[in-house]
């Protein structure tokens, strides 16, 4: 088995868009609904910050990354080389298990195919079956 290149926390159950949101998706799920205490608005608020200050938001550089008809199921994936990111999603975690909402880590090698990449992340669209078992 290869050493996973890529992580990802991600939702338990399916959107409507049918893809498991992440984990910044589903805190700011959260935040929208108001159901967030003072302090862990403050601890998202602050964390949002800090992620938009230092890391690149995909759809930023590329506006068409996560169109739903362009690139079915998009979704990003931390590099595993970027710890110091992946540490930060900590609270994100534990805020999202204090309201009960189901939080998964994944890893991988092959997530799918990457249609952007920067030196933190990836954003990739499922493998796709081509009838064969092939992939692709």
């Amino acid at each position: 088995m290869s050493e996973a290149l890529y992580v990802r926390f991600q939702g338990t159950v399916r959107s409507p868009r049918g893809h498991f949101p992440g984990v910044f998706a589903l805190a700011n799920g959260l935040a929208r609904a108001g159901r967030l205490s003072d302090e862990e608005h403050r601890f998202w608020r602050a964390g949002n910050d800090w992620f938009n200050a230092n890391f690149a938001n995909p759809s930023e550089v590329d506006p068409s990354v996560y169109d739903p008809e362009l690139n079915p199921g998009a979704v990003a994936w931390f590099k595993t080389t970027a710890p110091e990111l992946i540490a930060r999603v900590d609270g994100y975690l534990k805020i999202l298990m204090l309201h009960d909402v189901a939080c998964e880590r994944i890893e991988s090698s092959n997530p799918g195919k990457i249609i952007y990449e920067d030196p933190n992340q990836v954003v990739v669209t499922p493998w796709a079956h081509d009838g064969t078992g092939q992939l692709e």
